[in-house]
Order: structure tokens, then C-alpha cells, then sequence
């Protein structure tokens, strides 16, 4: 066991966190689910989501017969959605292919949807007990700092140097403490910003603190300007209440998710709510910004009240009208669950299609 290693796992026993609702019990199902559900999303963020998860689809079974809007529904809030279908199909596969069990073989493992190689790790070394790495952004950062590793962490030669500094700190006794020790460090101590050194139990042999590197380690990826782009959302509700959503497609954003019809403009959104409905008239709401990883989405919501349904969306699957109380089992957006949990109570028109 690597110096290291040794002094994180005292650490760990001291300070670590030993109460996450996925350690009890710690089956592969459970840390599973964790590790999709943590990935680029904060611990304080994912319980309550894991508990409803769970709550729910307690079982890796459970999750496989679940249709895809209860999963979706599910996960709905959490974002990165392809994560969802990704966990969903690979349990499939599980029971197909495994007889309900997350498998044990490493090549098994990431040959399912949605696992790569640190979180297979991570499932194997928590739920099993098995000696295999982990390499996610908080140990990446551990490890950077600890090592004064220069370079971006995404780049190909600087993970490939991170994943050997990974296996040699990976004890082959008290393998899962260690997983959860390094992630825990990297959470709470060996923070992105403002790390709190002087707790570290690595500190005296840690590269970035004695170089005073901290705050330059790890790398940042190159910047890249983010692009803005526009849509206007079409909120059409009829005289019961009930909105049409539209289920999107399998490829870009909120894939596979129940959403709102949307148009480039004002003058194209009155031209698809018509292809849905008989509308009258149209409010314009206030407007707001969504944020992805890669570009920011300006987005115009434009309710038209008292629109009455065209017959052809009967036959259209991907097209329904749903009351809102059918809106808590869909997978929506959260900047769509947000937007028809605030709609305003049904009034008389404040902007006519002429005006418009």
C-alpha cells in the first residue's frame, strides 16, 4: 500500500463520509445508479433523487420493466438525460444477458450502455470488493494536485499518466474504502476551488501545495465561447387545462423527453399552433435563459389559451394532451416542469394574432 493510500484511509476513518444512502446497503445496483446519477452533479443534488429513484425501482429488475416516462420522470431535474436511457437499457441487458445482475467481468461490465471504465471501477470495487482504479473529476483533481501533473485532464497523454498514478494508489486490501475515500477527499478537501490544504492528508507530499500550484492545477480545458441560440416554446392549453407536448426525437437535447412544441420565431410559432389547434389569441410570457454545457438557449414562451385540439393529433404518438396532473409520472425538461407548474390561471387574450 502506497504512502498515500495508507494515510487517505486513516483519514477516511476519521472524516469520510459513511452515511450516503447508497452505502446501505452497498450492492452493485445501488452504487450503480450513484455513479450515473453523480456524474457531473453534487452529492447534495443526487440524494433526493436517488431516494425517489430507489424508492420507486428498488431493484435492478424493477428499473428493466419500468417503461421509459417513469424512468424519465424519474430523472427529470437531474439533465444529462441520456444517462437515464443509458441506465435503463443496460438493465435490460442485464436480464437478458445476465440473469438480472450487474456482472462482475470488467469487459462485461463496460460492454453495457453508459459504463465506462471508471465507473465499472467504481462498481467493482465498492460492491464487490474487486482492486480496479477509478479515475472521475474528483480524483483527477486528487491526483493532478498530488502529482503536479500539467496539462488538461481531458487530454489523452495527461489521462493516460493520471489512470497509471490511479492503479498504483489502489490498494488491494480495503479496496472499497479507498474508492470512496479519494472521491470523498477530492469532494470535500481537495476542492475545485479554495482547497482546504491544511486538512489534506496528503498535504506534505502533495506536488501543487509545496510548489503553490493549487489554483493553476488541474489545467483548465482551452476556452471556447458559448454560443447563444433562440427558441419560442408554444404552451397550448384547452379549455379543461390540458397542454399539448410533443415527445422529442432520439438524437440532441432532452431526447426522448415529453416537451413543448417549439418555433424559430413568433410568426412561425403561430403557424404550429394552428397545425395543432384552433387558436384565437396568444400571451407572450417572460422570456429566460436555459444553460447546457455547450451553448446557452434564450427561450420565448408563448401561451395560447382556449385553443381547441385538432383531431389529427389523436394519431400521432408523440403528440398528447395531458392534464397537470398527468405532468409528475412524464419526463420533462426541469426549465419545462418549471414553466407549466408557473403558468398563469386561464384569462382573456393579451396579444391577438394580428397584433402579433
Amino acid at each position: 500500500m502506497t504512502p498515500f493510500a495508507n494515510a487517505l484511509l486513516a483519514w477516511f476513518d476519521r472524516h469520510g463520509r459513511h452515511d450516503l444512502p447508497w452505502q446501505h446497503p452497498r450492492d452493485a445496483y445501488r452504487v450503480w445508479l450513484s455513479e450515473i446519477m453523480l456524474q457531473q452533479t453534487q452529492v447534495v443534488t443526487v440524494i433526493p433523487y436517488f431516494q425517489r429513484f430507489v424508492a420507486k425501482l428498488p431493484s435492478l429488475r424493477d428499473l428493466a420493466a419500468a417503461d421509459e416516462d417513469t424512468v424519465l420522470a424519474l430523472w427529470s431535474g437531474l439533465g444529462y438525460y441520456r444517462r437515464a436511457r443509458f441506465l435503463h437499457k443496460a438493465a435490460q441487458l442485464c436480464v437478458d444477458q445476465h440473469k438480472g445482475e450487474l456482472p462482475r467481468d470488467f469487459d462485461a461490465l463496460t460492454a453495457l450502455p453508459g459504463i465506462g471504465r471508471s465507473t465499472a471501477g467504481a462498481i467493482l470495487a465498492q460492491a464487490y470488493g474487486l482492486r480496479h482504479p477509478i479515475l472521475d473529476g474528483n480524483v483527477k483533481r486528487v491526483l493532478t494536485r498530488l502529482h503536479g501533473i500539467v496539462g488538461h485532464p481531458g487530454e489523452r497523454e495527461v489521462e493516460k499518466q493520471l489512470w497509471l498514478r490511479a492503479d498504483e494508489h489502489t490498494p488491494a486490501e480495503r479496496t472499497a474504502d479507498y474508492t470512496q475515500a479519494i472521491m470523498d477527499l477530492g469532494a470535500t478537501v481537495c476542492a475545485r476551488t479554495r482547497p482546504l490544504c491544511a486538512a489534506c492528508p496528503a498535504q506534505a507530499d502533495c506536488v501543487a501545495y509545496r510548489d503553490h500550484l493549487t489554483t493553476q492545477l488541474p489545467t483548465p480545458k482551452p476556452g471556447k465561447a458559448i454560443p447563444t441560440r433562440s427558441t419560442v416554446m408554444l404552451i397550448l392549453r384547452d379549455a379543461e387545462g390540458r397542454v399539448l407536448l410533443q415527445r422529442r426525437g432520439t438524437q440532441g437535447v432532452w431526447s426522448g423527453l415529453w416537451s413543448l412544441p417549439e418555433a424559430e420565431d413568433s410568426d412561425s410559432a403561430w403557424r404550429e399552433a394552428q397545425r395543432h389547434a384552433q387558436i384565437d389569441d396568444a400571451q407572450s410570457l417572460t422570456a429566460f435563459m436555459h444553460v447546457f454545457s455547450h451553448y446557452r438557449l434564450q427561450i420565448q414562451p408563448l401561451l395560447f389559451d382556449h385553443a381547441a385540439p385538432a383531431r389529427v393529433i389523436a394519431d400521432n404518438a408523440d403528440l398528447r394532451w395531458y392534464a397537470a396532473t398527468d405532468l409528475p409520472a412524464l419526463g420533462l425538461p426541469a426549465p419545462v416542469r418549471s414553466l407549466l407548474t408557473g403558468l398563469p390561471e386561464r384569462t382573456e387574450s393579451s396579444l391577438t394574432n394580428e397584433e402579433n
